[in-house]
């Protein structure tokens, strides 16, 4: 009797340490999270912080690459008819009529752009219809746009504008949602593209290979891009600096 009494005591003791132990370790390991939460966050409630960061991303916009004041003299210069307003405004409207065209899968809402991007945004409809998926975006506001490259290459200008954009974000699939929230903000960065040729419809043809500018009239070839007159002919050709600026393709960027 005496035996099983010292037994139990022996146990108990050992339980009791053992739970000691467990709550010591459970306390420090708590005041490490605390202190990081504390440190992380601004609070010592982890499940708060995380949310409290989920909130912030949801809210604060993404930041872009802005180039405009490095790219801007030297398009001006080739383009003396560039007003860059007017074209920031056209490549928010290509960007806001894109993601109504996924959200409404209908091509016609895009406001412009060439063939190609047309053939861009009907592809990225029939793909997501064929998967039985349907992606949305709502309430679409840009917090900004700003010019983020400009090149030149075979007779074509590109410039790339680049816009910090929110929107309400949800997909779904087959019926239910997927991906996102009807209710929550995502923010999100796109690239915009804008192209300048002599000719668009003989660039959408020939697919951009081997052409050069020259001039509708005669046909000689034209000093620079977006020359307003032909030095052979004297054609007035300023024209067409408004009539084949335009855009050719919108992405996301991660």
């Amino acid at each position: 009797m005496f035996s099983l009494l010292i037994m139990i005591a022996i146990v108990s003791v050992l339980i009791l340490t053992t739970m000691g132990i467990a709550f010591y370790a459970y306390n420090k390991i708590k005041r490490k999270v605390q202190a990081f939460s504390n440190v992380a966050f601004g609070t010592e409630d982890i499940v708060k912080g995380l949310q409290q960061v989920e909130h912030e991303s949801e809210i604060t916009p993404k930041s872009v690459a802005a180039a405009t004041g490095l790219y801007l003299p030297n398009i001006t210069r080739d383009f003396p008819d560039f007003h860059y307003e007017e074209m920031k405004r056209r490549a928010e409207n290509v960007l806001t009529s894109y993601l109504r065209g996924i959200d409404e899968e209908n091509v016609s809402e895009l406001s412009e752009g060439t063939s190609e991007l047309q053939s861009k945004l009907q592809l990225k409809i029939d793909m997501l219809r064929d998967a039985g998926r349907s992606e949305h975006y709502q309430s679409i506001k840009i917090h900004r746009t700003e010019i983020t490259s400009y090149s030149k290459a075979k007779g074509k200008c590109t410039v790339v504008f680049q816009s910090s954009v929110q929107y309400n974000y949800w997909a779904e699939q087959n019926g239910q949602v997927v991906e996102g929230a009807s209710e929550k903000l995502h923010q999100s960065r796109y690239n915009v593209e804008l192209i300048y040729i002599q000719d668009r419809e003989l660039v959408e043809k020939t697919e951009e290979i081997g052409l050069a500018l020259n001039c509708p009239n005669c046909g000689g070839p034209l000093p620079k891009m977006g020359a307003v007159k032909c030095p052979y002919c004297d054609s007035p050709i300023v024209e067409f600096n408004i009539k084949t600026w335009n855009f050719s393709n919108v992405q996301e960027v991660k």
